[in-house]
């Protein structure tokens, strides 16, 4: 099975890049993932939805049913409910499946497409499902002149987008062995973001910094209520959860808040080709600092699981709003993060959102460690409130676009102990092509060590409240572990043997070729 597991994987990513090989000096890099996504989007909710009406139909009736030959007619009478139970509704005529049969003589193949995501979108307003329906299609463009200079063109592309996706072995999503629409999804932002640079990584993390980050949020925890990540990005992070404890152990869903509306729409489509039901995800478009969205839905006494890569030393107004020392989320602190660095205000926040058993596993910017100013007075606030349970330094390299060595900061509330574990993981890497990355090794004995929470020489240490406080609470990891000396070992003793040797013997050497002199001049 791991060897079908595989070979699906293989040919799924060789079929995404075939795409953009026909595709490549059209629509380049971080813009082209919208259209490929769109369109994945598109055909699985197309499947989705068929399938879903196919195996009602033949449970009902015990005779096979095709939803895509129907007509839209007939299919009109099951829109109400079916917009009620799926959250959207799609015509026959207008399922993926049948708009790439008429993609290649469809002169009008543009306004078509337009007016299919539209009616999609459409069907959803004004019910329990809008938000998550609601200008998802707004990267998608079919006019836009990157597609092409003329409509022909534009038009052209489009059915090679139509085809590509529709060639690509998804399969029934039911039947498959992997989670083909959903790794299709992480391929395709992993392979832009790796190529986008900074741009491309600020709105996605490396699956392996997300399964880390998941498993160190869920120690002690086989399900939750809800996960919540204040700058969720493109929604990875969210799903990590899933990934390590099952979907049906996340009782409330996927809760996240998102800044940029186009990577905003890139996870709420992650979240439906990971097969997340609309009701099960709750993502809002605004600036959580400033605005933080607060869900009819969301837990009452916090998140249990919150897991974060926010943007490192992002600009906000700090105390330029007077208002904001006064905001519950920042004022237990008395200060607030410098202007130009609002690191310590996403933890801020992290931290009024946590439950009282709850855990968060947070990336972080080395500096805010070691700063001062306005930045230790919070780690202060954060450590003497006996926040903070650990401090892990994670290797260089791992995220796209940077090389820094960031670290993670676990925080959780109502900890028996105030002590804080600080891990030097910085070694625990293996050396890819143009990243390191974290095996599954790295993985578990980074989880592992946290677990047994003791000292290690030149890995673990597990420091007293006082000492951090003795080092004016600083939280670097350097600063409670002394990196272990790999240069080579010299036994003084042994050289000085050598050294003498070495000068016996030349001097040996010296007298022979001083008597050999002597017996030539005296010829």
């Amino acid at each position: 099975m791991a060897d079908n597991k595989l070979q699906e994987r293989d040919e799924l990513h060789r079929s995404i890049w075939a795409i953009a090989d026909d595709l490549r000096g059209a629509v380049d890099g971080w813009d082209f993932k919208n259209y490929v996504l769109g369109t994945m989007f598109y055909r699985y909710i197309s499947e989705n939805l068929a399938n879903y009406v196919n195996k009602g139909e033949e449970e009902a009736n015990g005779e096979p049913f095709d939803y895509a030959s129907m007509s839209d007619e007939d299919a009109e009478e099951a829109r109400e409910g079916l917009i009620e139970e799926k959250g959207f509704f799609i015509l026959p005529s207008e399922l993926f499946c049948n708009v790439v049969k008429r993609a290649p003589t469809d002169e009008n193949l543009n306004e078509t497409l337009e007016k299919v995501l539209h009616h999609i979108e459409d069907s959803a307003r004004g019910t329990e499902s809008e938000g998550n329906f609601a200008g998802l299609f707004d990267d998608f463009d079919v006019n836009s002149n990157k597609l092409g200079s003329t409509v022909a063109k534009r038009n052209e592309r489009l059915v090679q987008l139509l085809n590509g996706v529709a060639n690509m072995k998804l399969g029934d999503v039911q039947d498959h062995q992997i989670d083909a629409f959903g790794d299709a999804y992480e391929y395709l932002m992993s392979m832009y973001a790796s190529n986008a640079g900074k741009s491309g990584g600020e709105y996605f993390t490396p699956q392996y910094v997300s399964t880390l980050l998941a498993q160190l949020a869920t120690i002690g925890k086989d399900k939750i209520y809800a996960v919540y990540d204040p700058a969720c990005g493109s929604g990875s992070l969210l799903l990590s959860a899933e990934k390590v404890l099952g979907k049906d152990n996340i009782r409330d869903g996927f809760f996240g808040q998102e800044i940029n509306i186009t990577t905003y729409n890139l996870a709420r489509i992650n979240m439906f080709l990971h097969d997340v039901e609309f009701d099960k995800f709750h993502l809002a478009c605004d600036d959580t600092l400033i605005n933080p969205v607060d869900w009819d839905t969301e837990p009452v006494n916090g998140f249990e699981m919150i897991v974060s890569n926010y943007p490192y030393s992002k600009k906000w107004k700090g105390d330029s709003d007077p208002l904001l020392i006064n905001d519950e989320r920042f004022s237990p602190a008395g200060v607030l993060a410098p202007k130009a660095k609002a690191d310590m205000a996403f933890l801020m926040h992290i931290v009024s959102r946590l439950a009282p058993n709850g855990t968060a596993a947070v990336v972080c910017f080395p500096g805010i460690m070691y700063r001062g100013g306005a930045e230790q007075k919070i780690r202060k606030y954060l450590v003497e409130q006996n926040y903070v349970d650990g401090i892990i330094q994670l290797p260089a390299n791992l995220f796209f676009g940077t090389s820094i060595a960031t670290c993670i900061m676990v925080l959780k509330k109502g900890r028996s102990t105030s002590d804080i574990l600080f891990m030097d993981a910085s070694k625990e890497f293996v050396k890819a092509t143009n990243t390191n990355v974290l095996s599954d090794e790295n993985i578990q004995h980074i989880v592992d060590a946290y677990k047994e929470r003791k000292d290690i020489e030149h890995f673990t240490h597990v420091a007293p409240e006082s000492e951090v406080a003795e080092n004016n609470f600083d939280l670097s990891v350097s600063k409670y572990l002394e990196p272990e000396d790999t240069r080579e070992k010299i036994d003084i003793r042994e050289l000085n043997k050598q050294i003498e040797s070495i000068v016996t013997r030349e001097n040996e050497l010296r007298a022979a070729i001083d008597k050999i002199i002597a017996e030539i001049e005296a010829d």
